[in-house]
């Protein structure tokens, strides 16, 4: 091997070892570049993002509740953030409100909030005197008394008319006894809603020693009934069928008893 040979293998060598230098401390710079902009990254995701103001505020309400006011009932307002928001603080502040059946807060991480109620539905109204006024009070399916209005039932709905209870006003709460009525009543408008619109009124009748129990005032015939306190969508087709009886019959009852399970009345002889 010649001296010449030599020393341009020693060149190449040194010449590849500093090309290879190079290159690794630009691969060194780019991960270090790269490490910056990730940990950047994270630090905004996680340490800055959740301080700022949500960036979008999603609000699914209802007609008699304006998203200034849900947002105000929340607690929501412009300084509010994913961290400084507290989930379950906000349903509790909105489920409070009389209106609002029930409600679900969801936060988006890292700036976003959703907001969706669900109105209490009407499953029968009363009519009260309130300052010397008389206004309907709606009730919904768990017996809780909760928007008055004035004016005549909409004829469109299938909404039954409820009296009997003493001292009505909103925000009461029927009797345990008689929340299975209305929660009836409730599927009764889904499922039967003709069955329903049958019934112009149901009157709650205390007994002498416990318990509860309804006349329902048919809209045809002018026959009153009489049943348990259990309204069901088999009780009213049974009513209705045997007050159909009575349709074209001369001598009427003034009330059918079903309270046996079996309709039984006393048609009164005319002296």
């Amino acid at each position: 091997m010649s001296t010449e040979y030599f020393y341009e293998t020693a060149d190449t060598v040194i010449t590849k070892k500093k090309s290879n230098e190079k290159i690794e401390k630009g691969l060194k710079r780019l991960l270090i570049i790269a490490v910056i902009i990730l940990a950047g990254e994270l630090i905004w995701l996680f340490g800055v993002s959740p301080f700022i103001p949500f960036s979008s505020v999603e609000v699914h309400g209802f007609s008699g509740l304006s998203r200034h006011q849900i947002l105000t009932l929340a607690g929501i307002d412009d300084n509010s953030s994913f961290f400084s928001t507290n989930v379950n603080i906000v349903k509790e502040k909105l489920s409070s409100h009389i209106l609002v059946e029930s409600a679900v807060v969801i936060k988006r991480f890292p700036d976003k909030l959703s907001i969706f109620l669900n109105p209490r539905q009407a499953a029968a109204v009363t009519l009260a005197n309130i300052n010397s006024r008389q206004v309907m009070i709606y009730i919904d399916r768990y017996g809780v008394f909760y928007k008055i209005e004035n004016g005549d039932l909409d004829e469109k709905t299938n909404i039954p008319v409820i009296s009997g209870i003493e001292n009505a006003s909103l925000n009461m709460r029927l009797p345990s006894a008689l929340v299975p009525l209305v929660e009836n009543l409730g599927k009764i408008s889904v499922s039967s809603p003709e069955l329903l619109s049958a019934i112009s009124e149901i009157r709650i009748e205390r007994k002498a020693w416990d318990g509860y129990d309804l006349v329902l005032f048919p809209v045809h015939g002018g026959i009153r009934v009489r049943i348990e306190n259990n309204l069901t969508e088999d009780t009213l087709k049974y009513m209705l069928l045997m007050l159909n009886v009575f349709e074209t019959d001369n001598k009427r009852p003034q009330e059918i008893d079903f309270r046996s399970g079996i309709g039984s009345y006393k048609i009164e002889e005319l002296s």
